[in-house]
């Protein structure tokens, strides 16, 4: 006999695991299905790993300039393995947070290989064998995985994914970078703080592509200051990897082919769905060229019953996006399923910000100053650097700044950009203020406390009318 339930989710990363738990909170017989660790790529092997191997490259840095704060710090070293062990470690303690979610909103979790066999029914092979669910509706959240160059897949040897650069055999002497998306510009922060030679390779004309040029521009200078190298407009052929490092032909933008020797190369060149073996096509699911699911504005596919959300679904691809689909999901299929009390709102895609956690970060959100030109607005831009904040210059960070751009007839907040300590904190307050419609008048009108890096965004709205006090 089938279990039966209301609702499966299948994949327990941030969009799976939020939307068992929102769903939960409704009233829902709930289950998920996971087939390695709770909490998916982004707990385990992404966003949180990620940030606390940064945390130590960053302290790491501090203390090598010690001198800068009046300080001294002598015989100073860093252990890889122990700052790996750490970052696991953070993993390993949300990991159980997951699960301890999961018994306080009483959500059946099914361990196993999830895989649809017909709509509403979902079987799952597992250490206990093989069982059937089913469900009223189900999820799909199975997320995605980094893409491999054609002809030269990861090894975990001396060609990396992101999944083998945080848990490194050994520290890159001469590491290769290939995409400077933020996955790319991270780990080519993170290895270069910890003392290896890096180069970023871009096949675009500027890295970071999807952030505005002027941050764009200003995060290449200062990593080129750090000591990296910057090939954009670039590529690399002829790959192969030996024993003692990896070979590469790099074409610079001028169509210039030189050969080039790495120890190590990473690959961040983008995601690909994990839509094999899950019985999407055999049910006929709606993809796009790529292969990621089509959904509407409330995450329903083509097949009734049938949701998907997170990096599975549209871009961006996002961690934040996907528990925000999984809320949006759950009261849907709540609403569908007769409560009355829920009323779930579409998301704007344009309200979504986006952080990048090298140093120094980069976060936005909305449209860069040439999107809004493109989409036809009027555009009113300003800008404001740290270099006219009194805390920034306190904190010894004095390098970056912050861009808005707004709807020059109505006023209207069309985005913001950073680049700059701390700005993957201070866009928050930008992004409210998109999702309330704000003008620049509110945003004028609002009191910033003083000293914090906050004001460079008040004076980033004044800069933009020509009003700015500090500069």
């Amino acid at each position: 006999m089938a279990e039966t339930y209301d609702l499966i989710v299948l994949g327990s990363g941030p969009g799976g695991y939020v939307a068992a738990i929102r769903a939960s909170q409704l009233g829902l017989k709930t289950a998920i299905v996971e087939r390695e660790l709770l909490g998916g790529i982004c707990l385990n092997w992404g966003c949180i790993p990620t940030k606390a191997l940064l945390r130590s490259a960053e302290i790491f840095h501090y203390m090598q300039h010690a001198g800068d704060y009046g300080l001294a710090a002598e015989k100073i070293s860093a252990d890889l393995a122990a700052v790996v062990k750490r970052s696991r470690g953070v993993s390993k303690q949300l990991n159980q947070g997951v699960t301890h979610l999961m018994k306080k909103n009483k959500i059946a979790v099914h361990m196993g290989e999830g895989r649809l066999v017909a709509p509403g029914k979902l079987e799952v092979k597992g250490d206990k064998g093989t069982e059937t669910l089913s469900a009223k509706h189900i999820i799909v959240a199975t997320g995605a995985r980094a893409r491999d160059l054609p002809g030269t897949p990861a090894d975990g040897k001396r060609m990396w994914t992101y999944r083998h650069a945080m848990t490194p055999p050994e520290m890159p002497t001469r590491l290769l970078v290939i995409g400077s998306g933020a996955i790319g510009i991270e780990f080519a922060s993170f290895y270069n703080d910890m003392g290896a030679d890096v180069t970023v390779v871009e096949m675009m004309d500027r890295i970071v592509p999807v952030e505005d040029a002027d941050v764009s521009a200003f995060l290449e200078k200062s990593l080129k200051r750090q000591g990296m190298t910057i090939l954009t407009g670039a590529g690399v052929s002829d790959l192969k990897a030996g024993d003692k490092g990896v070979t590469v032909k790099l074409k610079d933008k001028a169509g210039k082919v030189s050969d080039a020797e790495f120890s190590h190369v990473i690959v961040a060149i983008g995601i690909v769905p994990n839509t094999e073996n899950v019985g999407l096509k055999e049910l006929k699911v709606a993809m796009d060229d790529r292969g990621f699911l089509k959904t509407d504005a409330m995450c329903r596919t083509n097949i009734d019953g049938l949701w998907a959300i997170g990096d599975i679904t549209a871009p961006p691809w996002l961690a934040h996006k996907a528990s925000h689909e999984g809320v949006i999901a759950a009261e849907a299929i709540a609403q569908a399923l007769g409560n009355k009390d829920v009323h779930p709102h579409a998301m704007d895609p344009r309200n979504i910000p986006g952080c990048t956690y090298c140093h120094p970060q980069v976060a936005s959100v909305g449209l860069t100053e040439a999107k809004a030109k493109e989409a036809g607005y009027e555009v009113k831009a300003g800008t404001f650097p740290f270099i006219g904040n009194g805390k920034a210059i306190a904190l010894g960070e004095a390098e970056g700044f912050i861009k808005t751009v707004f709807d020059a007839k109505t006023g209207e907040l069309l985005g913001a950009h950073m680049v700059g300590a701390e700005v993957t904190e201070l866009i928050q307050g930008y992004t409210v203020g998109k999702q309330l419609e704000t003008t620049e008048a509110e945003l004028m009108q609002t009191v910033f406390p003083h000293p914090t890096l906050s004001e460079m965004m008040h004076e980033s709205v004044l800069a933009a009318y020509g009003r700015a006090l500090h500069i």
